[in-house]
C-alpha cells in the first residue's frame, strides 16, 4: 500500500495516485506580504516542508509551488501609512519571510510566484469566466456568480443557503448574490492599477492562486494545500473559478493543516494573539520549534505555550544527548561492519530495532503523514540506546561500535525528513543554551564566567561564595553538574 492521507474534498483517507507516475505537483497558498510571519505561518510551512521531503524520500519528483500575495488591501494600507508603494512593502516582507523560513530550516519551494507577475493570466481567466456566463460586470468591477456553478460548496461541505445565513461576506450592493466574490476591482484614488478590458483595476485575492497554480502545474494537478482557515471561502472560490473556466477537475487532493492556538483560540494577527516567528527563533532553537510542531498530527490543533515549548526542548535534548554519547563512545564516522549473526544479547536487540525503524517510520508517514507516531518510534530507539549504554555490563566492542554507528545513521537519515537532528551535538547545545540563557537575562559567556569564578572560590575554599554562585544560577533554572573534567551546565 502506498501513501494515504485525509482528503478534505472527499472527507476520508485516500490512497494517493499521482497524475504522472513518479511525479507529484503541490500548490500551497503562501503569505500576504504586509507584515512579519507569526508562529501560525511556521506550522503550515513546516508541515508542507515535511510532506514534500517525504514524497522525495519515497522516490517522487516533486514540483512544489508556493505563492506570495504582493497586492492586497492590507499591503496598500501599509504602503499609504508609510508613504511608500506596495512594491517596497511587499519586497521587504518577502525578504523577511525568506530569512525566517531559512532559519527555521524550511526548504525553498520549486517556484515562488508573485501575484503581480501574473496579472495578464488573471485577466485572461476572468475573460473566460465572463464568456461562459459564470461572471458579470458591475461598473468597473467583475464578480463570480456562485449560483451559476453547480459544484459550489463541495469542498467546505456547505450549501449556498447555509453560507448566506452564516458565512462572513463582504457587504457590497453591487453583488447579485451576497455570496458572489470579486474577480476584478476597479481602481480607487491612491491604489495601484493595471489596464484591463473592464477598466483600470486590480485582481481579487482568490483569482491569484487559480492562475499561479495552473501556470506551473496545469489545469488539473495533484495536491492543493494550506491552513484549514482557507477552506472557505478561499479554496472553495478557487475551485469554482478554476473548474468553471477549464471544465476540468482542479486539484485532485486537498490537504489542510490545523491551527496553532493560544488560549484555545486560533493564532492570528486579527485577534492580536500572535507570536512573531522571528522573536520565537531568537528564544528557541529552530529545531525545537519544528519538534514542537511535528510532535502533533498536522490536522490537530496545537497549543502554543511556554510549557509546551519547554517539553519540546527537553525532547530535543534527549535526542542530541544520545547522539553525543554515541559519538563519544563510537567515534564520528561509520564503524567497521560486522556479521549480524555474530551478535548476541543487547547488541542484537538494538540492531533489530535499528533495522526495523525505517519500515515503521514509513508505515507511520504513509498513514496521513503521522509525524507524531514516526517520532514516537525514534523515541523508542533512543530509550533503548540510552538503557543499553547505561547498563553496568555494557562494554564497547567492535560489534557494539558498529551497532551504535548504525543507530546514529538511521536517526540522522530519518530525522532529515523531519528537518531534525541535523547539527553536531556540541553545536546544537551551544546554540540552544545561548538562546535560553539570553532569555533568562544571562549570556552564555556570563554563565561561563560565573562558573569560572565559582571554580576559583572552591579552590580557595571560599565555600560561601561558591554556594552563592550556584544558588544564583539555580534561581534562573540553570543547573550545574560537577564532574572529573570540570563543571558543565544546562537549563532546567
Amino acid at each position: 500500500m502506498g501513501i494515504r492521507f485525509y482528503d478534505t474534498l472527499t472527507k476520508q483517507k485516500t490512497e494517493f495516485v499521482p497524475l504522472a507516475e513518479g511525479k507529484v505537483g503541490i500548490y500551497v497558498c503562501g503569505v500576504t506580504a504586509y507584515d512579519v510571519c507569526h508562529v501560525g505561518h511556521a506550522r503550515s510551512a513546516v508541515v508542507f516542508d515535511v510532506i514534500t521531503r517525504y514524497f522525495k524520500y519515497r522516490g517522487y519528483q516533486v514540483t512544489y509551488v508556493k505563492n506570495f500575495t504582493d497586492v492586497d488591501d492590507k499591503i496598500i494600507a501599509k504602503a499609504n501609512r508609510e508613504g511608500t508603494d506596495i512594491r517596497e512593502v511587499s519586497e521587504r516582507y518577502i525578504r523577511e519571510h525568506n530569512d525566517d523560513m531559512d532559519r527555521l530550516g524550511v526548504s525553498r519551494p520549486s517556484v515562488t510566484p508573485r501575484a503581480t507577475e501574473n496579472i495578464q493570466g488573471m485577466i485572461r481567466l476572468i475573460g473566460t469566466l465572463l464568456e461562459k456566463g459564470l461572471a458579470y460586470r458591475e461598473e468597473g468591477d467583475v464578480y463570480f456568480a456562485v449560483d451559476r456553478f453547480p459544484g459550489y460548496g463541495k469542498l467546505s461541505g456547505r450549501n449556498i443557503d447555509e453560507m448566506m445565513a452564516g458565512a462572513r461576506v463582504d457587504v457590497d450592493e453591487k453583488k447579485h448574490n451576497p455570496m458572489d466574490f470579486v474577480l476584478w476591482k476597479g481602481s480607487k484614488p491612491g491604489e495601484p492599477w493595471w489596464d484591463s478590458p473592464w477598466g483600470r483595476g486590480r485582481p481579487g485575492w482568490h483569482i491569484e492562486c487559480s492562475v499561479m497554480s495552473q501556470r506551473y502545474l496545469g489545469d488539473t494537478f495533484d495536491i492543493h494545500g494550506g491552513g484549514e482557515d482557507l477552506i472557505f471561502p478561499h479554496h472553495e472560490n478557487e475551485i469554482a473559478q478554476s473548474e468553471g473556466a477549464s471544465g476540468k477537475p482542479f486539484a485532485r487532493y486537498w490537504i489542510h493543516n490545523g491551527f496553532i492556538r493560544v488560549n484555545k483560540e486560533k493564532m492570528s494577527k486579527s485577534l492580536g494573539n500572535f507570536f512573531n516567528l522571528r522573536d520565537a527563533l531568537t528564544q528557541y532553537h529552530p529545531e525545537v520549534l519544528r519538534f514542537f510542531i511535528l510532535q502533533s498530527h498536522y490536522r490537530s490543533p496545537i497549543d502554543f505555550s511556554e510549557d509546551s515549548l519547554r517539553e519540546a526542548r527537553a525532547g530535543m535534548e534527549r535526542f542530541y544527548e544520545t547522539l553525543r554519547k554515541i559519538r563519544d563512545l563510537a567515534g564520528e564516522g561509520e564503524a567497521k561492519a560486522v556479521d549480524p549473526e555474530s551478535l548476541s544479547g543487547a547488541d542484537r536487540e538494538v540492531l533489530e530495532k535499528v533495522n526495523d525503524l525505517p519500515g515503521r517510520f514509513v508505515e507511520a508517514m504513509d498513514d496521513d503523514f503521522n509525524t507524531a507516531r514516526a517520532m514516537g518510534y525514534l523515541f523508542e530507539l533512543v530509550r533503548l540506546l540510552n538503557g543499553t549504554m547505561a547498563d553496568k555490563d555494557f562494554r564497547l566492542t567492535g560489534a557494539s561500535r558498529f551497532v551504535l554507528s548504525e543507530a546514529r545513521k538511521k536517526i540522522r537519515e530519518l530525522g532529515k525528513i523531519l528537518g531534525l537532528f541535523l547539527e553536531d551535538p556540541d553545536e546544537y547545545f551551544a546554540s540552544d543554551r545561548s538562546r535560553e540563557s539570553e532569555k533568562r537575562g544571562l549570556s552564555a559567556a556570563e554563565i561561563e564566567a560565573l562558573i569560572e569564578e565559582r571554580r576559583r572560590a572552591r579552590e580557595e575554599k571560599n565555600w560561601k561564595r561558591a554556594d552563592e554562585i550556584r544558588d544564583a544560577l539555580a534561581a534562573k533554572n540553570i543547573v550545574l553538574k560537577d564532574g572529573p573534567s570540570g563543571t558543565t551546565w544546562k537549563m532546567g
